[in-house]
């Protein structure tokens, strides 16, 4: 069986010889279709990739509380200000209510919060804007960092809110080059923190700091959040400069326009859930007790990153399906100029088939002989279309600064759908020589 498909194939390479620019014209749609598909599939995969980086940035068992801080604006009317300063009370977006969080919710594995304070650091002479972040222990492990030197807070440093501090990468680059930062102190607006780790690189693109919401951590300065709250300022807390601002807010009947402050002690919290498959019921269940605490006053906002992702990801899934389809169209046309041109070559080849028949071959070894022909071709426009294929996908990764990831499956499925349109559509043309009389063949001009 070897022999005959070799002795078969040995003819087709003959007969696609003597005929080079038809057979060449021929498997440009084989070429352009499995190139076009091999270039999409690629760009599916590099956005498949980014959307997986996403996730583990984001966490793909997180979820995260926002505050919302209400804003109100223009005049007060008189009958309108009792029912303004009659609203239900809220404390806001408290560290008790992460404990809380953290110590009645099953299924969850760490909770941290984000207090950010927008300061400057400075050292020997130096200073640059920056921001102190207040965290917790879990923060770190949560959102994916490693120490690249030092260690992780202790429960000492937050029961007694001692001014130490965990540094990124580009302030250790900044303020320590050359040196071991551990043990030394750095100076964030007036406090003094002495640094006990140091954070690896953290390596983030534009598009995802854009995106996604993200901010360069490399720059920031993280302590504990008992002592942020101790040294700075406490937002939860009710000073006596609040009261008189409120005071005075109410004693002036100008037409200046008021906002209501922010009361919020935590400007985020991230809770990481044992399993991907909790998120939204725990998100339900952390709305539920949030607005309990908060006296039914809904000043938070809720987000599962996990979602939000999954939703992208079956978007461009559908749009990669969808130029995926538009590039097999040139399969299809390909095939089908295979399947006229191979037509034509049989007609052609009157003669040559009867003279085949008249020496002993039968009906399956003219179809053998003509349907190898049509999968040469095709094979032949595969191999081609691999190499452009990959081609594109690189010009287009450098031009558009698009990630394009060619896997083997795709140069697999492509290949393989040539070479099965190669078949189908050279079956026709094949069985119409096969069905040719000997001496019906030898007498047509």
């Amino acid at each position: 069986m070897l022999q005959i498909f070799l002795y078969n194939l040995d003819i087709a390479i003959e007969a696609i010889k003597r005929n080079k620019l038809r057979s060449m014209l021929t498997s440009l749609g084989i070429i352009f279709g499995v190139a076009s598909v091999i270039a999409m599939l690629a760009i599916g995969s590099g956005a498949q990739q980014e959307i997986l980086a996403n996730m583990q940035l984001l966490g793909t068992n997180n979820v995260i509380i926002q505050p919302v801080v209400e804003q109100r604006e223009g005049e007060v009317e008189e009958e309108e200000f009792d029912a303004f300063t009659s609203r239900r009370y809220s404390p806001g977006l408290t560290l008790e209510d992460l404990h809380s969080i953290r110590d009645l919710i099953p299924n969850v594995n760490a909770a941290t919060p984000e207090i950010i304070y927008d300061t400057q650091f400075i050292r020997a002479g130096q200073m640059r804007s920056g921001k102190l972040v207040g965290v917790n222990s879990d923060y770190f492990s949560i959102n994916n960092f490693q120490m690249a030197s030092g260690s992780n807070f202790t429960d000492q440093h937050f029961q007694d809110a001692v001014p130490v501090a965990i540094i990124g990468y580009g302030v250790r680059t900044r303020f320590f080059p050359g040196e071991d930062p551990l043990g030394q102190r750095i100076k964030a607006g007036n406090v003094w923190f002495t640094i006990v780790g140091v954070l690896q690189e953290r390596q983030l693109t534009s598009s995802q700091i854009e995106n996604l919401g993200l901010r360069d951590f490399n720059m920031d300065i993280f302590v504990p959040a008992e002592s942020i709250l101790l040294r700075y300022r406490n937002r939860a807390a009710i000073t006596s400069r609040d009261v008189q601002q409120a005071q005075a807010q109410q004693n002036n009947n100008s037409s200046e326009s008021s906002r209501e402050r922010n009361i919020h002690q935590l400007d985020r919290a991230i809770i990481q859930v044992s399993d991907n498959r909790y998120s939204i019921t725990i998100a339900e269940v952390i709305s539920r007790m949030l607005e309990r605490r908060h006296n039914g006053v809904i000043d938070f906002e809720i987000i599962v990153p996990e979602l939000l992702l999954q939703q992208e990801q079956r978007t461009r899934r559908i749009f990669n399906i969808v130029l995926a389809s538009i590039a097999s169209i040139s399969l299809i046309v390909g095939g089908i100029g295979i399947m006229n041109i191979m037509l034509a070559s049989v007609i052609e080849r009157y003669k040559e088939i009867g003279v085949r028949r008249a020496v002993g071959a039968k009906r399956h070894d003219i179809q053998l002989q003509f349907l190898t022909e049509a999968l040469a071709i095709s094979v032949t426009g595969g191999f081609i279309g691999i190499v452009l294929g990959i081609g594109f996908s690189y010009l287009i990764e450098v031009t558009t600064g698009i990630v394009s990831i060619v896997t083997i499956s795709s140069i697999v499925i492509s290949f393989g759908v040539a070479t099965i349109i190669g078949i189908i559509f050279g079956f026709f043309p094949a069985k119409r020589a096969a069905e040719q009389e000997p001496v019906t063949a030898l007498r047509h001009e």
